[in-house]
């Protein structure tokens, strides 16, 4: 690419944001290695050889593929099932211990990077830039779940005590929706509670087909669209991390109950109480947890993200909104009903969801007024929010038909504001012109 090209805004928007994105996984990879963890780096560079974690490599690869020709995405996918092939078979033949499920992945990564190296030793000028950018949205959902993991880990490292007292009031003005939905999904039995796990657990994967469909056109048209789901669910993935740190929560079946695997929570747990038994609303205080739990409740990211798939399923065909809105309310289902997170974790998560997307779509438009209004409250509402949280969680409690109400208007609030807006930002169908009628002879 000429110099002249990468002087342009754009380009030079684009090579800031690398920037940052390398200072923050280094950032990271400090930070993990001083609580004696791999960081992002330490894992994506050990996975090129060594079996990779159950993760989106696949998916990854299948982003990268929007950029290339039909033969270009079958020879793509079948060098990297080769790939994984020969490594399955080289760590079956030497012996090697592989943990269950870490079999396949090698191979999406290695073409990812092979594509790269084509990028920059075989293309010129915008062909390259095309490929380097699929190349990068690849890698940015592999290093985005690295990051993730690793930023769980610190949470549960960097804080020693949890805040769930406090939600655990809070959800009271809620009417404690975990404890509910948790006692029904039970009562649904085993093909229920499988239905409603492998929705929660294959988000990234609903994720990916999503943003597939939304960039379907980017290998004939050579260009990506202005705005898609993949910026937002990584901006989502970034930033909402950084919220853990702020306010550490474990969650309702471990903090009141026996944590996930059915017994290790109970020895940290403040009680044993759910799903069956609600809460008392007591004056609430930072609880002791263990070094192991992430603190990864406030807000729901798994809401934002379902919401995220949801918003941008609403102008695909039937089929892709239908899925969007099953998995929406699946993945809620699955949030409380599992015992993940608290009723007021869900609220919080929409509105930070809502307050991200308009602030993607305002900074590819080009922001303006409504735009700057918009996220300016959505910001404001979560802030209000984690606010009650901390310092009225007992007014909350103890009044829920006043705070209930709130809360959920709140919430609808944003969403009025958010669907609003963003429909005035939509460009309208101008209508058909109308032929114009000759005029008639006049009679003689």
């Amino acid at each position: 690419m000429e110099f002249g090209a990468w002087s342009r805004p754009r380009a030079i928007l684009w090579t800031a944001a690398g920037a940052v994105t390398l200072g923050f996984l280094i950032t990271l990879e400090i930070v993990a290695r001083h609580y004696g963890l791999r960081g992002p780096i330490t894992e994506q560079v050990r996975e090129v050889v060594f079996a990779p974690k159950p993760g989106p490599l696949y998916g990854g690869l299948a982003l990268t593929m929007v950029v290339l020709t039909w033969r270009q995405r079958f020879i793509a996918a079948g060098a990297a099932v080769g790939i994984d092939i020969v490594f399955v078979l080289m760590r079956w033949a030497i012996g090697a211990e592989v943990p269950e499920g870490h079999f396949f992945g090698n191979g999406a990564l290695w073409v990812m990077l092979g594509c790269a190296v084509i990028a920059v030793t075989r293309r010129t000028g915008r062909e390259r830039a095309l490929l380097l950018k699929g190349v990068g949205l690849g890698l940015l959902l592999v290093a985005g779940r690295k990051t993730g993991d690793v930023w769980l880990l610190i949470t549960s490292k960097a804080h020693p005590t949890v805040l769930d007292p406090y939600l655990a009031a809070a959800d009271h003005a809620l009417g404690n929706p975990s404890w509910l939905v948790g006692r029904l999904l039970n009562a649904t039995g085993p093909v229920g509670i499988h239905v409603v796990h492998t929705v929660y657990a294959q988000l990234a994967v609903a994720a990916v087909v999503v943003a597939a469909y939304q960039l379907r056109n980017v290998a004939a048209e050579r260009r990506f669209p202005r705005h898609h789901l993949v910026r937002t669910f990584l901006v989502i993935g970034l930033l909402g991390p950084a919220i853990y740190m702020i306010f550490p929560v474990v969650g309702p079946v471990f903090a009141y109950g026996p944590g996930a695997s059915g017994t290790g929570g109970v020895q940290w747990a403040v009680a044993d109480l759910w799903p069956h038994t609600p809460p008392p609303i007591a004056v609430p205080h930072p609880v002791p947890y263990d070094a192991i739990t992430p603190r990864n409740c406030m807000p729901s990211l798994h809401t934002a993200w379902a919401t995220a798939i949801f918003i941008h399923t609403r102008k695909g065909p039937r089929t892709l909104r239908y899925a969007g809105t099953f998995w929406l309310i699946a993945t809620l289902t699955a949030t409380l009903g599992f015992g993940y997170h608290y009723g007021v974790d869900l609220v919080a998560g929409a509105v930070f969801a809502l307050t991200i997307e308009a602030a993607m779509r305002s900074f590819d438009r080009g922001w303006d007024r409504s735009g700057i209004r918009l996220v300016a409250y959505g910001t404001t509402v979560f802030a209000a929010l984690l606010a009650a949280y901390r310092y009225l969680p007992m007014e909350m409690g103890r009044n829920p038909w006043v705070f209930g109400p709130l809360l959920l208007l709140a919430l609808a609030s944003v969403i009025y504001g958010y669907v609003r807006t963003t429909n005035l930002w939509d460009p309208k169908p101008a209508p058909a012109r109308q032929p114009e009628s000759e005029p008639q002879p006049e009679p003689v």
